[in-house]
């Protein structure tokens, strides 16, 4: 990722940190903060919370963690806040009714591997990262504690936020920890004595809630900015595994160069704001030529940013070869034991999808055959309770697009 130097005049760098952004709360605060660290030498303290409810990351949570590098790269602190302890609560932002809540172990366990998928944008000097779990003030918390915190906002401003909302209109039961989880997270500010925190647009009203806070704490309100959520390759909605729309932050290289040459033609603009450092004008002038070479510098500048050493001349003729129906010359080869032969000598089908690591299960490789999701020798294969015999060359079986394996038998 391009490194943006620290010397920048205000209006460069505002400009800088304005890009892709949805809400600023304010321009004029941020000026004046921005303004504040160059004469007095001290960075901004710029956080970002994250609940790890899920272990893996997408390009969905590079959109903001980009955001926060380009904070570091202007010489500021950014203070990754790993919610242990508000995960236990359970999130109730977008969500028609209450989270199944975690165990503080649960959500320690995923914010390891959340952690180290961020290493792969955010820099790690201790001068510009700060690493932060907010169990660490509010685990200690007493029940007087956090009757005081509650007596600082009213249940009416609570009830503002547009899912409560809903859920009252539909009669939809709200749980009382759930009216708390906004005060949780807008303490979190107070504690850290934030300058800036940013979130997705879905965030906006907890964020706002800590900037009130610090009000009331004495502290200068945090500056607010929200980044949109990114779109994911369905074009239809926000970018989720759950939704197998998504473009994961650890996938190979043309695993993920393959992915972004599909993204659709009116994402285009859009992922190339969010996900890349390339000039406004430079952007507009790809877009006005062919879609395709549109989506080949995307797909290399997006791809370089996490494989920085891959051959991405390489993934460009991978795809170009399986968009065309072909297989891969350099895929993984897998040996198939004789002992997962059945009497007829030939091996089911979803067993050898999960012998390459295309499902992690029977049933999921069951549910992807009869959902027309595997081919072998390049062709759909439909029976979920099929087998197949294995040649002295094998054969290769292929889940979706561009997941490819060689299935050999033991010789």
């Amino acid at each position: 990722m391009n490194e943006i130097r620290r010397n920048l005049p205000i209006d460069q760098q505002i400009d800088i940190l304005k890009r892709g952004v949805v809400d600023l709360v304010s321009e004029d605060d941020l000026r004046r903060k921005l303004t504040r660290s160059i004469e007095t030498g001290t960075p901004l303290r710029v956080k970002l919370g994250a609940d790890p409810t899920r272990p893996d990351l997408h390009l969905g949570h590079a959109v903001i963690l980009r955001k926060m590098r380009q904070f570091q790269d202007l010489g500021h602190t950014v203070i990754m806040l790993i919610g242990d302890f508000t995960a236990i609560i359970g999130d109730p932002t977008g969500k028609s009714k209450t989270r199944p809540p975690l165990t503080l172990a649960e959500t320690r366990a995923n914010a390891q591997s959340y952690l180290e998928q961020c290493k792969l944008i955010l820099r790690q000097e201790p001068e510009v990262m700060e690493l932060r779990y907010n169990a660490e003030w509010l685990e200690p918390m007493g029940y007087a504690d956090v009757i005081r915190l509650a007596s600082r906002y009213t249940v009416a401003r609570i009830l503002e936020r547009d899912d409560f909302t809903k859920r009252l209109a539909g009669g939809v039961p709200i749980a009382l920890h759930e009216l708390l989880y906004p005060l949780t997270q807008g303490y979190d500010s107070v504690a850290l004595h934030a300058d800036v925190e940013l979130g997705g647009t879905d965030q906006l009203f907890n964020n706002l809630v800590g900037r009130a806070l610090q009000r009331d704490y004495d502290q200068e309100p945090q500056v607010v900015m929200t980044l949109p959520l990114l779109v994911g390759l369905d074009g239809t909605e926000k970018m989720s595994k759950s939704l197998d729309n998504y473009i994961g932050l650890t996938d190979e290289p043309h695993i993920m160069f393959s992915k972004l040459m599909k993204v659709p033609d009116t994402l285009l603009e859009n992922y190339f704001t969010l996900l890349t450092n390339l000039p406004a004008e430079q952007i507009q002038a790809l877009l006005a030529g062919h879609p395709v070479e549109a989506h080949r510098e995307l797909a290399r500048h997006v791809t370089r940013d996490f494989h920085p050493d891959a051959d991405l001349d390489a993934a460009l003729e991978r795809f170009q070869s399986v968009a065309k129906g072909g297989i891969p010359e350099n895929i993984p080869s897998f040996t198939v034991l004789k002992s997962d032969a059945t009497p007829e000598d030939t091996y089911p089908a979803a067993r050898l999808m999960v012998t390459a690591g295309l499902e992690s299960s029977l049933g999921a490789a069951r549910r992807t055959i009869q959902g027309k999701g595997l081919k072998v020798n390049g062709q759909t294969f439909l029976d979920p309770q099929g087998a197949l015999a294995l040649p002295e060359g094998g054969l290769v079986i292929q889940k979706g697009k561009d997941k490819f394996a060689r299935m050999l038998p033991e010789s």
